[in-house]
């Protein structure tokens, strides 16, 4: 069976080219992924937006009630990086949903990607750091809730600290966070992870593959996982824009080999998420995204 891939055409919210967070990612990942041969039919599966009652497992109900109504305040908007508008509240309940539809695949067929998702700087409160809703902290809590898994594990390697998460999941005692991310990168003031590694500016793809092949044997000893949710942003790479770290392609793709194959060879459903990535060049951008979906494939 073909890797199985959750989109949907609204995850494009319909940016400006100018705007800081480069939205035309979305349908470009698609664009490729279809030259590529992974997007065909057998492969796709459309998000479904994720409902107010799974939302509120990880958000506070007063928030979740103002993305749903477009009446976030300014504030938390200025927070986010964007106004929380129709196409942006949709598009943040259809990549939820996705995450969501991603795992269950994860479940049922040992691996599964969302074309979205790894929203990882949205807290309980508010979002933040251009995360309307935590997808994987709802995922999560949507399959603990459901029974569907006991025991899970986020694996987030963009390049920014997952202060998001930590929050939300910091008293799951069923959930453990591990976060490898640049240690002077956003954000300023980080909410610390089951298991936090800082990097220094700079690193490159040998540092940064030997770091990782040391904690991955240490995640997968820590407990009997049910299910890995893997952030793979892209944001690590030496052009990421809001990266600092010194990644190249063949890092990127290096990386994504060694936590899919580490788990996968233990049995351990994984369920990926895209992350970060800044680019400029978001042809290029897209076609790093692109990397996971390849590297997953090898393994459905």
């Amino acid at each position: 069976m073909p890797l199985q891939i959750v989109h949907h055409p609204d995850y494009d919210a319909g940016f400006a080219a100018s705007h800081r967070f480069p939205m035309s990612k979305y349908p470009l990942l698609m664009e490729t992924l279809r030259a590529r041969g992974l997007a065909r039919p057998g492969a796709l599966n459309t998000a479904e937006p994720a409902p107010a009652s799974w939302l509120k497992l990880a958000h506070a109900a007063e928030y979740v009630e103002q993305v749903i109504r477009c009446s976030v305040p300014e504030k938390i908007e200025r927070e986010i990086g964007f106004p929380v508008g129709p196409r942006v509240s949709l598009r943040a309940q259809l990549a939820t949903g996705g995450t969501v539809a991603a795992a269950r695949l994860a479940l049922r067929h040992g691996i599964a990607c969302n074309a979205a998702g790894g929203s990882h700087h949205a807290r309980r409160l508010q979002g933040a750091g251009f995360c309307t809703f935590n997808d994987v902290a709802v995922a999560s809590l949507v399959l603990l809730e459901e029974g569907a898994a006991h025991n899970i594990l986020v694996v987030d390697l963009d390049v920014h600290q997952g202060d998001g998460t930590a929050d939300v999941l910091g008293d799951e005692p069923r959930a453990f966070t591990f976060s490898m991310h640049g240690e002077r990168n956003y954000p300023v003031r980080k909410i610390a992870s089951d298991l936090d590694v800082a990097l220094p500016d700079g690193t490159g793809d040998a540092a940064y593959v030997e770091r990782l092949a040391t904690i991955l044997p240490e995640l997968s000893s820590r407990a009997h996982w049910d299910i890995v949710f893997y952030n793979a942003g892209v944001d690590v790479h030496a052009e990421d824009r809001l990266g600092r770290l010194a990644l190249s392609d063949s890092g990127l793709r290096a990386r994504d080999e060694m936590v899919i194959g580490h788990f996968r060879a233990l049995g351990i459903p994984v369920c990926g998420v895209i992350g970060g990535g800044y680019s400029t060049d978001v042809p290029a951008l897209a076609a790093r995204h692109a990397i996971l979906f390849e590297v997953a494939s090898d393994y459905a």
